[in-house]
């Protein structure tokens, strides 16, 4: 009886049974799917290329916070000449009248109890007025006081040097502790009104590039 042929090793092992030729075009259809840039590549690498800032945007930019910084710097030292006229100018026709207060809320009600409405609002109303601009003015020269418990502080600390210089140094004039608060209050007010805003917009900080 007549042995048949052997079967082919291809026949008798499972899973090779794809041609060579087959096999050629796969890994190349692969490497190719590998080299192509995808669609979503391609947006990131666009969306890179706009988010990148020029320089000429960036010297601008510069440019223009330094104007702000400086004009800021300007008008900070002007109401620091005005603050010392009006605080730290001698008054010896007031030094009978004038006492010191180290107790809140005495002088604001003395102020309310003056017979004429005007008198009350010229002294409440000018002692908020000379701390506006430190709520204004000091978080746009200086960055790191951005805030408004820094701001506070600051203020605060500053009316009472202005305090105590007053009412050791000044003829006429006296340390009132509701004139600190009250000046604390204004400049509160120019940060919530004005200075949280004018400080973001001078020191803003530009878009970052993404990390390829």
């Amino acid at each position: 009886m007549a042995r048949g042929t052997p079967r082919s090793r291809a026949a008798i092992r499972p899973g090779t049974s794809k041609t060579p030729g087959a096999a050629k075009s796969a890994g190349g259809a692969k490497s190719s799917r590998g080299t192509k840039p995808t669609g979503r590549a391609k947006s990131e690498r666009a969306a890179k290329s706009r988010r990148a800032p020029r320089p000429k945007q960036h010297a601008l930019r510069f440019l223009a916070r330094l104007l702000a910084m400086l004009c800021a710097f300007a008008f900070m030292v002007a109401f620091a000449v005005v603050l010392a006229k009006l605080t730290l100018q001698p008054s010896p026709a007031s030094e009978a009248l004038t006492h010191t207060n180290l107790h809140p809320g005495r002088s604001l009600r003395a102020y309310l109890d003056q017979p004429e409405l005007r008198d009350a609002v010229r002294q409440i109303g000018g002692n908020l007025l000379l701390g506006v601009p430190f709520g204004i003015l000091v978080p746009v020269v200086a960055p790191r006081t951005r805030g408004v418990l820094r701001v506070l502080l600051l203020t605060a600390t500053v009316m009472l040097l202005v305090e105590c210089a007053q009412g050791a140094l000044v003829t006429g004039r006296a340390f009132d502790i509701d004139d600190v608060i009250l000046n604390t209050t204004g400049a509160l007010i120019g940060y919530l009104l004005l200075g949280r805003r004018l400080s973001r917009a001078v020191h803003a900080r530009g878009p970052r590039s993404d990390k390829a």
